[in-house]
């Protein structure tokens, strides 16, 4: 059967204006019903983060933004719930470096593929990450911390938020590139973490700065250096890994949102385009700078290639180091 020329055309330019329709209506797209942000870790800088922005999200799209924490297997859990969700922008992911990059090595199995599962919107923050202990152990600076560490291995611990996330990786490293020993004790957060460090019951670890620079400030635990490329600018007198004998040492930790996979593009254009005006806001950027975090605040490709680069990163990291899933 030939379809006449004139029909064709016709079909063919409703099919174009519908295109552009969609494309012009993504703006106009609003979630029907209240949001749930799905933090897959208790008591971090995630948690803060998701509170910082869902009440602009609320004011942007008419609709509550809940922010639930749901933590466990070193963020896989509620990363696994948010791969689950309806594609439809009901349901959003507090992503970071453990369930999206660190796990799909550290896991012999994954319930969800992070490039597959899950559908990037915006890498919002990066940050490099405190080395801290508690001044009761007397450690001095980076050097006087390894030759302990080796000293007496048994004696040291180190607390993590996760199993799996980048503040117990990144420990790992240094324990690989400085060849010393100590256990490693996984916590579900920053807030269990960070408190059993103040308590004493274990000696150090990596957290960002958002997690402990209050008891650093009051004198509850001691900063010995900084993980990233430089020295941050609010501490000047803090050396980086690298800088303390460690050539070449750098970690990163970072934050992002995602949705689940298949949500359709405009849904997935729409949130990126708030989420990256919110994160430009005069008090928002000013409270993430206060924590020590690099607002980035991209694409979705953006996000995409970065968590990419992440899983081999940290994949390398993982490999070369041996660590594993007790």
């Amino acid at each position: 059967m030939r379809i006449p020329k004139t029909l064709a055309l016709a079909v063919l330019a409703a099919a174009c204006a519908t295109s552009a329709w969609a494309a012009d209506a993504a703006p106009d797209w609003k979630p029907s019903r209240p949001v749930r942000i799905i933090v897959p870790i208790v008591g971090s800088t995630n948690d803060v983060l998701a509170r910082l922005v869902a009440p602009k999200l609320q004011e942007a799209f008419g609709q509550p933004f809940v922010v639930e924490n749901k933590g466990g297997a070193g963020g896989n859990i509620g990363a696994a719930e948010v791969a689950r969700a309806a594609p439809d922008g009901q349901t959003l992911l507090v992503g970071y470096n453990g369930p999206l990059a660190i796990n799909v090595t550290l896991f012999d199995k994954m319930p969800f593929d992070p490039r597959k599962d899950l559908a990037p919107i915006v890498l919002a923050v990066k940050s490099p990450q405190y080395l801290v202990v508690n001044p009761s152990t007397g450690i001095r600076d980076v050097r006087d911390f390894i030759a302990k560490a080796k000293a007496n291995p048994a004696k040291y611990s180190y607390g993590s938020v996760s199993m799996g996330s980048a503040s117990h990786l990144t420990m790992e490293m240094m324990k690989s590139a400085a060849d010393f020993r100590m256990t490693h004790v996984p916590y579900r957060g920053a807030g269990p973490a960070v408190a059993d460090l103040l308590a004493g019951n274990v000696q150090a670890g990596f957290f960002v700065p958002g997690n402990v620079q209050g008891f650093v400030k009051d004198g509850r635990l001691k900063l010995l250096a900084t993980s990233g490329a430089k020295r941050f600018p609010s501490t000047p007198d803090v050396p980086t890994l690298a800088e303390s004998g460690l050539k070449d040492f750098e970690a990163t930790s970072w934050i992002g949102f995602l949705a689940p996979g298949g949500t359709p593009p405009n849904i997935i254009k729409r949130y990126n385009e708030e989420f990256v005006r919110i994160l430009a806001m005069p008090d928002i950027k000013a409270r993430l700078e206060e924590m020590e975090f690099e607002v980035v605040a991209g694409t979705p490709q953006d996000f995409g290639r970065w968590i990419d680069t992440e899983i081999g990163r940290w994949g390398k990291v993982i490999k070369d180091t041996g660590a594993k899933v007790d």
